[in-house]
């Protein structure tokens, strides 16, 4: 199994090379395909330089993560789908690890991210999510990383470490190009556990993450994004529409939106909100699955939330 590894990257001529350094020591062989969404700095010619063994697929502005690995994995189709972060470096055995746990009744595996200013420590393992408020939240965050060999399978990769199956997510239709960035993943993680698709945790699969390199965590950029998505998920998959869910979930976007205006000094992640609520009002609804969603109380959700925002 010689899977094809698509890494997205906007800018990040330096975190990139160290992720490409990596592939070249792994154990077993894979196909590269940079995806360059319109970058401005020397990102293509360093690969092209530096990684003759690596495809370039250079797109000539930025369109956002889900549509450019759309476009990649349409023009340079490899089974399976592997999608890496450029702000990764993978251990050697991490491509072996994740194609060795997709087994014939699995159809996406998640990886391990740790923390790269401590390895021991968990960044994230998957997404899970609250099924109430559909609040998202990294896989095993600050658990120790040997925790990951005997926890369950999240209900979903990130798009940071994931491996899918080429037809599984071709049958899905890829990931939803009206979202920019942000969340990509948990959206198509649960539709591919609406059509029936199951996950399964690779522990082995372990690879050191640099968290929110691209845009920087708590800034006005990343929340603008991050709460349109929130918007957006909010209304495709309807979970405003009971009056108690609508006062759970408004409570805890509330919470969260007063802790980025108060800590921050930022109205973006409330506006992006309202706009991604607005770009859903006019698309059908879409259903969640029956499993792998979480049922958090209140205070533990936010919790959750505010430890990601610290870190």
């Amino acid at each position: 199994m010689d899977p094809t590894v698509y890494i997205p990257n906007f800018n990040g001529a330096e975190r990139l090379s160290v992720l490409l350094e990596s592939l070249r020591r792994q154990t077993l062989d894979s196909r590269i395909v940079v995806v360059d969404n319109g970058s401005d700095d020397d990102s293509v010619e360093m690969v092209r330089e530096r990684f003759p063994e690596a495809t370039v697929f250079a797109l000539p502005s930025n369109l956002g993560f889900g549509k450019a690995l759309n476009l990649a994995i349409a023009e340079h189709r490899g089974d399976p789908v592997l999608l890496l972060n450029n702000d990764i470096e993978c251990e050697p055995g991490f491509i072996a690890a994740m194609c060795g746990a997709l087994r014939p009744e699995i159809e996406m595996v998640a990886g391990v991210l740790t923390d790269r200013d401590d390895p021991a420590v968990i960044d994230s393992a998957g997404v899970v999510a609250d099924r109430r408020t559909l609040m998202a939240f990294d896989y095993l965050h600050g658990e120790p990383v040997d925790s990951a060999r005997q926890a369950p399978p999240p209900l979903a990769p990130t798009g940071g470490a994931a491996l899918y199956r080429l037809d599984t997510f071709e049958s899905a239709g890829g990931f939803d190009e009206m979202i920019f960035a942000y969340y990509e993943d948990l959206d198509l993680g649960l539709r591919l556990r609406v059509a029936g698709a199951r996950c399964a945790l690779a522990p082995e699969a372990r690879a050191a993450h640099l968290h929110s390199a691209t845009l920087g965590s708590g800034t006005a950029q990343k929340y603008a994004l991050t709460g349109w998505s929130r918007g957006y998920l909010a209304r495709r998959y309807g979970i405003l529409r009971s009056p108690l869910g609508a006062a759970r979930t408004l409570l805890r976007e509330a919470v969260v939106c007063a802790g980025q205006i108060l800590l921050d000094r930022t109205f973006s992640g409330t506006a992006g909100r309202i706009r991604g609520w607005r770009a859903g009002g006019s698309l059908p609804a879409r259903p969640l699955p029956v499993t792998g969603l979480l049922e958090l109380p209140a205070r533990a959700a936010l919790v959750r939330a505010f430890r990601r925002r610290t870190s």
